[in-house]
């Protein structure tokens, strides 16, 4: 354990020490002094008989304590499900705390390589460097959520607080609100409970990769307990040196009143980081150059930034309290209210933006480092209250839950002026004579270590936008009688932004503001042939407002109020088991996304809400154990997508659509060989991608794409006593190149090389 601490404080815990006072006042100072809380966790009703001395389960995020060998999960978080997932009708995939510690996830991104379907996109096209899943065609990084509350700002979210990740597939705006027409994403935070335990971590490996973690857990009182997690992490980005990374993060739970009727929880989050940032690789666009994927072909390693110049750092602080009482033992109400703030500060070398040419004196490409910069604040405050109980009517027993949902949030964006002093000359074919000349690298063969000085001035705001939410939702399940039931739920949302923005080109702001009423459901037929299975059928709908339709982050027009929201439905026929004495759990789903209103371009240069997207496909999962020894979670997912209507940016009318592979696969397997000592292995398969420039049935002006790839990890690990394991894990176990980003216009991204990380595992 000391030797833990030595290493979280070499990476920079100090900072800790130095920062978190100025927050805290900060914090303490506002209005929103009940708000200084992360995700908190609380009792369901009943609770209160528990016995004291057993792990509790907490409300809206079930503690499960240590779940050890368990890949199978059977409920969600949210009280927003109103039944176990076997007799839920949508796609729920949970990735538990087991998955995310044997394939040594430490991101979301890498959580997410067990959910199959689910790609990541590249920061760009006004996007920040910061999580892009797309799911089920759609981009949805503004649908993340942290305990069932929205998680506002460009992130890039590490998972050492987290007890698992749920992934709903399908329009689900009845559930999440606003803009969640592909699907949604929970993180369901780790949290505060009765009983006294203690865990630590310290991994090294390749790529001078460094990490440590504790997390412990005391009982205060009979009924008061706090909790403590902290890291501290830093190296290299595997195949791909230039790229470096130093984080750290700590996360405060204290809770009172656990098992009684009356249970309150405070915590609080921080994370934050500092690194080189990565643009990746320049697409061929604007060349002469000729590869089949439109990208580009050098080696991994090659990187074109600036050490001297480019960095990012990024930093969130979020604090939630939750107050929960049971009314009855069937009825039970719940309050959290959280602030939250995020910040996004970078400058990062763009080669995609730069300019290139031939050399021909001696025929060689160069390149113009293109730039890339923003400073983003993002704030959010938001209050949700929800009554949550059982009862019968008429024959029928209704489990529901009701709620009022009330945000606002804040986005201010900035770029930088970067002016350079010093750098690297340009041959004088460089074309344009008013073309800087101190900023140039041969396109082939990039240095980093190229010297650079110059000033870095933070512009005036080019985004200053607040947007407000009122919403009430109603969630209802109702059993019919022993084989039939009936889901709905509905939610209404008043969702309105204002503000002012800088428009591309522009040289002062305008203002821009539109306000929007929608309403949103989701209903399902249940049938249980059996009380180990069901089959259903559900319809569900979503609404993206148009500030949102052009990406992830909120945006601003002086025409954005003429626009209406973009609308997406999902019908879904799927069926899910659980088998061997409830061991093991297998899922499949027949599905239709369909968007439409979407924004397209128009001959004249001018938009319409005329698009219309779709999205056929299949889904399979399988999670728990086959037998004893074997544990196996995995899934298979079948895409088929198409622009039916209109073009969308370089996207033509019978393309597929950009993040969205025809067919994906992961697979995740354990085998416990002896007592001590369990063997693992995973495999995963990406088809064929396109990042937004499609070139297909419509013809675009530069096909890109990203290949098919396989990919494989493994792992190993042996437990020495109960106290003490250690695991092996061989990331990219064949050293594969592969790309994992790519935007379709300017760059692409590798995915990581090969990596060997050895953890000693400490449980008390």
């Amino acid at each position: 354990m000391r030797l833990i601490l030595i290493v979280i404080n070499k990476i920079h815990l100090e900072k800790l020490l130095a920062s978190h006072p100025s927050a805290s006042r900060t914090l303490l100072g506002s209005s929103l002094a009940l708000a200084l809380a992360a995700p908190g966790a609380f009792l369901p009703a009943g609770a209160h008989a528990q016995n004291a001395d057993k792990p509790v389960t907490l409300s809206p995020v079930k503690v499960q304590g240590d779940q050890g060998e368990n890949y199978k999960t059977d409920e969600a978080s949210q009280a927003k499900f109103t039944a176990p997932l076997l007799d839920t009708p949508k796609s729920v995939q949970i990735i538990p705390q087991a998955i995310i510690q044997d394939t040594h996830a430490t991101s979301l991104e890498d959580v997410l390589r067990n959910s199959p379907g689910i790609t990541f996109g590249a920061g760009e096209g006004g996007q920040p460097l910061a999580d892009r899943p797309f799911i089920r065609g759609a981009s949805s990084a503004s649908n993340i959520y942290v305990d069932g509350l929205r998680d506002a700002g460009g992130q890039t979210r590490e998972i050492f607080n987290l007890e698992s990740v749920e992934v709903i597939r399908g329009a689900d705006s009845a559930l999440g609100g606003r803009g969640t027409g592909g699907g949604s994403i929970n993180l369901s935070s780790k949290h505060a409970h009765l009983g006294n335990a203690a865990s630590a971590s310290l991994g090294i490996g390749t790529d001078k990769y460094l990490r440590a973690t504790a997390d412990g857990n005391w009982q205060l009182s009979d009924t008061a307990a706090f909790r403590l997690n902290v890291m501290g992490a830093s190296g290299d980005m595997p195949g791909r040196s230039a790229v470096d990374y130093k984080n750290w993060g700590v996360a405060p739970t204290i809770s009172f009143g656990l098992g009684t009727p009356t249970r309150a929880s405070i915590s609080y989050y921080h994370y934050q980081t500092d690194g080189m940032p990565d643009y990746g690789v320049p697409l061929t666009r604007n060349t002469t150059i000729k590869t089949d994927t439109g990208i580009l072909d050098v080696d991994r390693e090659t990187f074109y930034g600036l050490y001297d110049r480019d960095f990012r750092k990024t930093q969130a602080d979020i604090g939630t309290i939750e107050i929960e009482h049971d009314i009855t033992d069937r009825l039970t109400v719940r309050n959290a209210t959280r602030y939250g703030e995020t910040i996004n500060d970078y400058v990062v070398t763009n080669p995609g933006d730069g300019l290139r040419w031939l050399d021909a004196p001696t025929n060689t490409w160069w390149l113009q480092r293109g730039l890339k910069s923003r400073w983003q604040k993002s704030t959010i405050l938001a209050n949700v209250t929800e009554l949550t109980g059982k009862f019968e009517t008429a024959g029928l027993k209704h489990r529901f839950n009701a709620g009022i949902e009330l945000s606002r949030e804040t986005t201010k964006n900035a770029s930088y002026n970067v002016v350079t002093m010093n750098g690297t000359a340009c041959p004088a074919s460089l074309p344009g004579s008013a073309k800087s000349t101190l900023d140039c690298t041969p396109l082939y063969n990039p240095n980093p270590n190229d010297p650079w000085s110059g000033s870095i001035t933070r512009n005036p705001l080019s985004l200053d936008a607040k947007s407000t939410t009122q919403a009430a939702y109603f969630f209802d399940s109702i059993e019919l009688n022993e084989q039939f039931s009936v889901n709905a739920g509905l939610r209404f949302d008043r969702y309105r932004i204002s503000g002012e923005t800088v428009p591309r080109g522009a040289a002062s702001p305008v203002s821009g503001d539109g306000s929007w009423n929608m309403f949103n459901y989701q209903l399902g037929l249940i049938y249980k042939p059996a009380q180990n299975g069901s089959i259903y059928l559900s319809y569900a709908t979503a609404s993206t407002p148009p500030s949102m339709t052009g990406g992830d982050q909120e945006t601003l027009s002086p025409t954005l109020d003429e626009l209406k929201p973009e609308k997406s439905r999902t019908i879904e026929l799927g069926t899910k088991w659980n088998l061997l004495d409830d061991r093991l759990g297998l899922t499949a789903a027949l599905f239709e996304n369909e968007r439409r209103d979407a924004q397209i371009d128009l001959e004249d240069g001018s938009t319409a809400q005329a698009g219309k997207t779709r999205v056929r496909g299949l889904e399979l999962g399988i999670s728990g154990k086959i037998t004893p020894k074997w544990a196996v979670y995995g899934g298979y997912a079948y895409m088929d997508s198409k622009l039916v209507q209109g073009d969308y940016g370089n996207v033509r009318e019978g393309d597929p659509l950009a993040g969205t592979p025809k067919h994906s696969f992961s697979l995740w397997s354990t085998y416990k060989v002896l007592p001590p000592l369990t063997v693992g292995a995973g495999a995963y398969y990406v088809g064929k991608t396109f990042g937004g420039n499609q070139g297909g049935a419509g013809g675009g002006n530069l096909e890109t794409y990203m290949p098919a790839y396989w990919r494989f990890d493994a792992m190993a690990s042996y437990q020495f006593n109960k106290n003490l394991s250690l695991q092996l894990n061989a990331l990219n176990l064949t050293d594969k190149v592969y790309y994992a980003h790519n935007n379709g216009n300017h760059h692409a991204d590798f995915g990581p090389g090969r990596q060997v990380i050895l953890t000693a595992n400490l449980k008390y």
